[in-house]
């Protein structure tokens, strides 16, 4: 399988650089997977988990948004607006701004605003349960 490079960047460092086969994205439109000799593309990002995929090996990282570009040249860039790998997150503290989360929803004006929390309330729930699920004993 042809492989491509990826660079994963937050604005504290380089969380990840590597020659990989795939990477999946969670695209604010829907998640999608690059592979060598995709179409050019720049996606936002919606909170979620990348996974690289190098032969037998998966390297996944929670990122909180941000933008996707691959080129032919450059490969797949992530610039996450806040990423760590799934092994460094902080799990517990998560779901502690999650219940903060449902809590402020209370306090939010109907419209745009409450619409915005409530899709991003789902977005940490659902990395919270995947979490939760792949790291159980």
């Amino acid at each position: 399988m042809a492989t491509f490079s990826v660079n994963l960047v937050s604005p504290e460092k380089l969380l990840f650089s590597d020659q990989v086969d795939q990477v999946d994205v969670p695209g604010a439109e829907g998640d999608f997977g690059v592979l060598a000799g995709h179409a050019p593309i720049v996606a936002r990002l919606r909170p979620g988990i990348v996974t690289s995929i190098s032969g037998a090996g998966r390297v996944r990282f929670v990122v909180l948004g941000g933008l996707a570009e691959f080129s032919q040249r450059n490969g797949l860039t992530i610039l996450a607006d806040s990423a760590w790998s799934t092994d460094e997150f902080d799990l517990s503290g998560f779901k502690a701004q999650i219940e903060q989360m449902q809590a402020d929803l209370a306090n939010k004006p109907v419209g745009d605003e409450l619409d915005g929390a409530i899709a991003r309330l789902d977005h940490y729930k659902a990395i919270h349960v995947e979490l939760a699920r792949t790291t159980a004993f």
